[in-house]
C-alpha cells in the first residue's frame, strides 16, 4: 500500500510575505505616531502650564501697580492742599514790597509755623516706585527751601537794621528757588498721573510770573489719561 504523503512544497501556495511586512510596518508607524502624540501633549502641557515663579512675579507687579496708583492719587490730593497753603507765603516773599509795607516778625512766625506743618505729611513717606518717589521727594525739598526762606526773612525783620535789606533779598531768592523746585516736582507728578491713567493733574504753585519755575502745560485737567 502506498504511503500517504502531503503535497510537495513547490505545489503549496506561497506565503504573502510582502503583506506581512507592510502590516508590521503600519503597526510600527502607528505606534510611533501615538507615542509622538502623547509626548507632544505632555510637552505642550508643560510649556503652557504657568510657572509658579512667573505667576508670583506677575502678582507682585500687579499689586505694586495698584499700590502706586493709589499713592499717586493720595500724593496729588496732598499736593493741591499744600499748594494752597504755600503759594501765598512764597508770593509775599517774592514780592517787591516797600520796606514800610513788608510783613513783620509776627507774620513771619506764622509763615514759619505754616510751612513746618505743611512738611509734616512728607516727613515719613511710604515706599513707592522711583517715579512716584521723585515727585514726592521734589515736593519735600521745595517745602524745605520754603522753610529756609521764611527763616531767613524772620532773621531779616528781627536782626540788625543794617542787615535787613541783604537778608530780605536772600529770602526772596530762596523763595524763588522753592517755587522752581516745586514746579519740577509738580511736572513729574503730572506725568505719573498721566501714566497711571488719571490724566493731567496740575498742582503748580500760584506765585505769579518770574523766576525759573515750570508753568503748567496748558492741557485740560484730567485729559490724556
Amino acid at each position: 500500500m502506498a504511503r500517504r504523503t502531503g503535497k510537495p512544497s513547490y505545489l503549496l501556495p506561497a506565503r504573502d510575505t510582502r503583506r506581512n511586512r507592510i502590516g508590521r510596518l503600519a503597526a510600527v508607524v502607528t505606534a510611533i505616531g501615538l507615542a509622538a502624540a502623547l509626548l507632544g501633549g505632555a510637552v505642550g502641557y508643560t510649556v503652557g502650564r504657568p510657572d509658579p515663579i512667573d505667576s508670583s512675579i506677575t502678582e507682585m507687579r500687579e499689586a505694586e501697580a495698584r499700590r502706586d496708583t493709589q499713592q499717586i492719587a493720595e500724593l496729588t490730593t496732598m499736593a493741591r492742599r499744600l499748594s494752597d497753603e504755600i503759594s501765598p507765603i512764597l508770593t509775599a516773599l517774592q514780592a517787591d514790597t516797600p520796606s514800610g509795607q513788608q510783613a513783620d516778625a509776627e507774620q513771619a512766625r506764622q509763615w514759619q509755623q505754616a510751612v513746618r506743618q505743611a512738611a509734616q505729611p512728607l516727613a515719613d513717606p511710604p515706599s513707592g516706585t522711583t517715579a512716584t518717589n521723585v515727585a514726592r521727594g521734589g515736593l519735600r525739598v521745595a517745602l524745605d527751601q520754603a522753610a529756609l526762606a521764611v527763616d531767613t526773612y524772620l532773621l531779616a525783620v528781627t536782626g540788625p537794621a543794617a542787615q535787613r535789606a541783604a537778608l530780605t533779598q536772600l529770602a526772596t531768592r530762596q523763595a524763588t528757588q522753592a517755587a522752581a523746585t516745586w514746579s519740577i516736582a509738580a511736572t513729574q507728578l503730572d506725568q505719573i498721573n498721566i501714566d497711571a491713567g488719571h490724566g493731567h493733574q496740575h498742582v503748580h504753585l500760584e506765585t505769579g510770573p518770574g523766576g525759573d519755575a515750570f508753568a503748567p502745560d496748558g492741557a485740560a485737567e484730567g485729559s490724556g489719561g
